[in-house]
């Protein structure tokens, strides 16, 4: 089964909120297994003020917590209440971290995780960010279940 969601859906699944919910909408997932997100990169992001003035470019550290957000959608049911108390999802370890070619205003980042392993309150998974379909970064990424 896929599914989509929007910008609203997906703040109804975890606590994120701009300018730090990195993930614009989902146009694809099945719970607890795959997902494919997208973040718009506009040159008003806020981060943009200071990395880097005159060339700006998306962090890389940034294109990781987008891929965890959109790790952390797979295991969110929807709710009323998203707070960090309604049942957190952390991430605890990221592992094989690579980037390969810089993010800057205007490109559309595609968001692909994959669940590798669940295991107690743990999911490993496999993210990868792409923009165009060329690989821009990619990881695997650890995070716990509330």
């Amino acid at each position: 089964m896929s599914a989509t969601l929007s910008h609203e859906e997906i703040q109804k699944r975890i606590p994120h909120r701009p300018p730090f919910l990195l993930v614009d909408r989902v146009i694809a997932f099945e719970p607890r297994k795959h997902g494919l997100g997208i973040k718009q990169i506009s040159g008003s992001d806020p981060v943009f003020q200071g990395h880097f003035p005159g060339h700006p470019i998306f962090p890389g550290v940034l294109i990781l917590e987008a891929l965890g957000q959109m790790g952390a959608i797979l295991f969110s049911e929807e709710c009323e209440d998203s707070s960090p108390d309604a049942g957190g999802k952390y991430l605890a370890r990221v592992d094989r971290a690579r980037f390969l070619r810089p993010v800057v205003p205007g490109d559309s980042l595609e968001l692909e995780v994959n669940v590798l392993k669940i295991f107690g309150n743990l999911v490993k998974l496999e993210g990868r960010a792409s923009r165009g379909g060329e690989l821009v970064a990619s990881a695997e990424l650890t995070f716990t279940i509330g």
